[in-house]
């Protein structure tokens, strides 16, 4: 297998693993510190790799995610794309930031994705959602140094361009 075909597996592979992840189900009382896996991978991708990402990348893996989860066909979708074109546009700048930057950066980013989620479903009539809706965001902004320094370190062992 060349350098390219791995290239693309690995990419496929680790969008593949983070909308696997996102059906790991959790005990009741966690359930609100399950990050969303799809955007961080995403957002990951777009830094890092922003040739193979686009808004067509973001909505297909947001389908993708709302024919696993079971929820409003397009609302994920709506989310992601959004989620791609603040990151791909600030790009240049997110890129260089420290890691506790970046990771506030992810925390607005991840803040704005549930706004979105909230928008989205109160025009879809359903009722507000419990304060502990809003922690998500937190752990995925605090497991984000991690995931980017794993994902990184991985790309970089297997020499993936």
């Amino acid at each position: 297998m060349n350098r390219q075909q791995l290239s693309f597996w690995w990419f496929i592979g680790t969008l593949v693993f983070a909308l696997l992840s996102m059906l790991v189900p959790l005990p009741g009382a966690l359930e609100p510190f399950k990050p969303y896996w799809p955007a961080l991978v995403l957002l990951y991708w777009a830094l890092e790799g922003s040739e193979r990402i686009n808004l067509g990348l973001a909505f297909v893996v947001g389908l993708c995610a709302d024919l696993f989860d079971g929820v409003l066909l397009g609302e994920q979708a709506l989310r992601l794309c959004a989620l791609v074109f603040i990151v791909l546009r600030f790009r240049s700048r997110l890129r260089f930031f420290p890691m506790w930057q970046q990771a506030l950066a992810v925390l607005a980013l991840l803040l704005n994705d549930r706004v979105l989620l909230l928008i989205v479903r109160a025009f879809a009539g359903e009722s507000m959602p419990p304060a502990a809706w809003w922690i998500s965001p937190f752990v995925g902004a605090a497991l984000w140094p991690f995931l980017f320094l794993l994902l990184d370190d991985l790309r970089v062992r297997l020499r993936i361009p």
